[in-house]
Parts: C-alpha cells; sequence; structure tokens
C-alpha cells in the first residue's frame, strides 16, 4: 500500500501555486502552503476549508530568516515533494532596468529554492525519495532567447537552472532528485491573458512529471509536457 506524499508548495495564493494545492488536496495528499499574505489569500483559506489536510502557512520567501523558522515550526514532518514556486516578474528592456528590482528578484526567483533546499534538507531526508522542484521558465534558456529583452527575468531563471543543477548533484546521495519544470505560458496573473493554456493543464502536466521523477532524470529542464528545454 503507498501512502500519498506530503507536499511543501511556495506562492500558493493565486496561479499555478495555487493550482498545485487544488489538483494535490483533491487526491488526498497533505500539503503545506505557504504564502507571504494569509488574509490577502482568500481563494487558498477558501480551498483549505474544505480540505482539512491542507495547512496554510505564512512564509515572506525573500527573508532567510523566515524560511528557517518555517523549517523548525515544520522540524517533525517529512516533505516528498518540496516546490519552490513562488517568482515575480518585473518588466525590463533596455535603458529601462530598476536596480533594486533586479536585485530583489535574485533574491526570489533564485536564491530562494537554494536556500529552501539547505533548511528542509533534513525534512526531505526522512523521506524515501524526496523530490526538489524549482519552477523556472522557458524564459531562462540561453538557447531559446530569440527575442532579447525581459533582461532581469530571464537572468533571474538562467541563474536559477545553474542553482538546480547543482543541487541535483550536491542532494545525489541522499536520493533527492532535482529538476527545473517549465509550466508552459499559462493564463495566470504573471502570463497575462493571452496565454496558451490554463493552470489546471500546465499542473496536470506538472504533476505528471514529477511523479515520474528520478535520479536518472535529476538535474535535467523539462517542460509540463515532458519534453526536454535546452539550457
Amino acid at each position: 500500500m503507498t501512502t500519498s506524499p506530503t507536499v511543501l508548495i511556495t506562492g500558493a495564493n493565486r496561479g499555478i501555486g495555487l493550482e498545485y494545492v487544488r489538483q494535490y488536496a483533491q487526491e488526498g495528499n497533505t500539503v503545506y502552503a505557504a504564502v507571504r499574505d494569509i488574509a490577502q489569500a482568500v481563494e487558498l483559506q477558501a480551498l483549505a476549508a474544505k480540505h482539512s489536510h491542507i495547512h496554510v502557512l505564512a512564509l515572506d520567501i525573500a527573508d532567510l530568516t523566515a524560511i528557517q523558522a518555517l523549517a523548525r515550526q515544520l522540524s517533525e514532518i517529512s516533505i516528498d515533494i518540496l516546490i519552490s514556486n513562488a517568482g515575480v516578474y518585473p518588466p525590463s528592456r533596455l535603458g529601462q532596468t530598476d536596480p533594486q528590482a533586479w536585485l530583489q528578484a535574485f533574491q526570489v526567483n533564485t536564491l530562494t529554492t537554494y536556500y529552501l533546499a539547505e533548511a528542509f534538507l533534513p525534512h526531505m531526508q526522512r523521506s524515501r525519495q524526496a523530490k526538489l522542484i524549482a519552477m523556472t521558465s522557458k524564459m531562462g534558456s540561453m538557447s531559446d532567447n530569440g527575442s532579447g529583452g525581459e533582461y532581469i527575468y530571464r537572468s533571474t531563471k538562467t541563474a536559477l537552472n545553474m542553482v538546480v543543477k547543482s543541487l541535483s548533484l550536491d542532494l545525489q546521495p541522499f536520493n533527492i532528485a532535482v529538476a527545473a519544470l517549465h509550466p508552459g505560458w499559462v493564463r495566470t496573473d504573471m502570463g497575462g491573458p493571452n496565454g496558451l493554456i490554463d493552470t489546471k493543464t500546465s499542473v496536470a502536466g506538472l504533476r505528471k512529471v514529477i511523479a515520474g521523477l528520478d535520479q536518472a532524470q535529476s538535474g535535467e529542464f523539462i517542460a509540463y509536457d515532458g519534453k526536454q528545454v535546452p539550457w
């Protein structure tokens, strides 16, 4: 008899993060849904009211001490799937970049995945085969950049991909598989109304990729449809 995995998801208040919570909870998984402002996460709270196994947690993902505090708060649990999903997308183009926004984007989009891995390593070690997932983007692909611009978002996701690659090697001795996943162009607040797919389609595909992820695929850049994305 297999047990349902315990999942920790950041940026769980809307879009892809919220849909992850919804789909994992519907299958009876224990879900720890982390958001910066619980009071603002109205839809998530409504979902949690319907599922007793959804636990809504406050976490400012840009605050290292907050990540460490949450790890201590959850010190007794085992985490099977950790999804680093929270992200920001400050607009930027040549001649119009905000240096402070760039630094903040690196903090949120890049550094937090590493610090989540570091803080929650003991929790993942308790799992028989834990999986660490970083939500990245094809916009972080060097090979796929044919339009330029978006300096802030692109550079932070490219850097995240390198963090994922290093983590996949460093966490291999603990049998923790790591992957950078591209959700597709999704209709969300970040992706905009012209996205090609909805969150339900994206997350269903992402969960299929996560379910099949093992050490042989650890460190890879994979799209929601299972296809490899060029670095």
